[in-house]
C-alpha cells in the first residue's frame, strides 16, 4: 500500500526482494491472485465486559458479512466466545443463516478470546474446499472484541502459533473506545489499552490489520476494502534455502525497492509438515 493506503497493484517480481531469518530467498513463482474463496471465521465476543457494546457488535459482524461474502464462492463460520469458545454456526455460505445465528446472542461470563483464536484456527486448517482441479482459498479471522482475555487456557503465545499455522490473517474491530478520538473524518485511536495490544499483536503476526471505529458506520469504507484486499494480493513463493522440517519458527521479511511502500505480510511460518499444522513446536 502507498502512503494514502491505496492498493499498489502493478508491482512485479524484480521489485520483490524476501528475506528468511535474515537470509535471502530466490523467488520460484510470482502471481497476483485476485479471486480466490474466503472461508471466513467470524468471532464474537459475547462476554459480559462487552455488554454495552455487543449490538454495536451484532451490527459490525453483519455489515462485515455482507459486504464480503459472495454466493455460491465463499463461506463463514460463526463462534462466540465467553466463558468458553461455541461454534453457533457452521461454515455456510447462506447469509440468511449466519445473519439469524448473530442476532440471536446474548452476553454474559468471562473471555476466552485466545481459546477462540486456537479453536478457530483449528477449524480454518482444515475448511470446505471448492470443487475442481483449484481448490485454493484464503483463511480469515474476523474478530470483534475488547481485546480482554480472563479465562483462557491456551496463552496468547499458543494462539498467535496456531494462527499462523493455520495460514489465516486476522483483522479485528476493537469495541473499545477509551482513548478514541472522534474528530476529523473517522475515529483515531490515541493510546492503545492492553487489550487493544493484544488485538494488534493477532493482526501484525498473521499480516491483518485492527479498527477502532466509534459507530457501526465508521466500519462501511473498511469492510469494503478488505474485501478488495483479501481477494487482490500478490502471490510469491519461494523453497526455503534451510530445507529442514523442524517445526521451528522462521522469520520472514517481504522488502520492496519503490519507496513508501507499506507490505503487509504475514512475519513468519513454522517449518513443518502440513498434516499437522497446529502441532507445538519443540522448544
Amino acid at each position: 500500500m502507498d502512503h494514502h493506503h491505496e492498493f499498489v497493484t502493478n508491482l512485479d517480481q524484480s521489485d520483490f526482494r524476501i528475506l528468511e531469518d535474515g537470509s535471502i530467498q530466490e523467488i520460484r513463482y510470482f502471481g497476483r491472485e485476485t479471486d480466490l474463496p474466503l472461508r471466513i471465521g467470524i468471532l464474537l465476543d459475547t462476554s459480559n465486559s462487552i455488554r454495552p457494546r455487543l449490538e454495536f457488535e451484532k451490527e459490525a459482524a453483519l455489515d462485515f458479512l455482507q459486504s464480503v461474502i459472495r454466493r455460491n464462492k465463499d463461506q463463514a463460520f460463526l463462534m462466540t466466545f465467553d466463558n468458553e469458545p461455541e461454534v453457533i454456526q457452521d461454515y455456510t455460505g447462506d447469509l440468511a443463516l449466519l445473519t439469524d445465528a448473530i442476532r440471536k446472542q446474548r452476553a454474559g461470563g468471562g473471555t476466552a478470546l485466545n481459546d477462540a483464536i486456537y479453536r478457530a484456527a483449528e477449524k480454518l486448517s482444515n475448511p470446505p474446499l471448492p470443487k475442481g482441479p483449484n481448490n485454493e482459498v484464503r483463511r480469515v479471522l474476523v474478530v470483534i472484541s475488547d481485546g480482554d482475555d480472563n479465562l483462557s487456557d491456551h496463552a496468547l503465545s499458543e494462539s498467535v502459533e496456531a494462527a499462523l499455522r493455520s495460514e489465516a490473517a486476522i483483522y479485528c474491530v476493537s469495541t473499545n473506545t477509551d482513548w478514541l478520538s472522534i474528530s476529523g473524518d473517522k475515529p483515531k485511536k490515541l493510546h492503545l489499552e492492553p487489550g487493544d495490544q493484544v488485538l494488534e499483536k493477532f493482526a501484525d503476526q498473521s499480516g491483518g490489520r485492527v479498527f477502532y471505529p466509534y459507530k457501526v458506520e465508521d466500519l462501511a469504507q473498511s469492510f469494503i476494502d478488505i474485501g478488495n484486499e483479501l481477494r487482490s494480493q500478490y502471490f510469491i513463493a519461494y523453497a526455503p534455502s534451510n530445507a529442514e522440517s523442524n517445526g521451528k519458527y522462521r522469520k520472514i521479511e517481504v522488502q520492496t525497492d519503490r519507496k513508501n511502500l507499506d507490505v503487509r505480510t504475514r512475519r513468519g511460518y513454522y517449518a513443518t509438515t502440513p498434516k499437522n499444522p497446529l502441532v507445538p513446536s519443540s522448544k
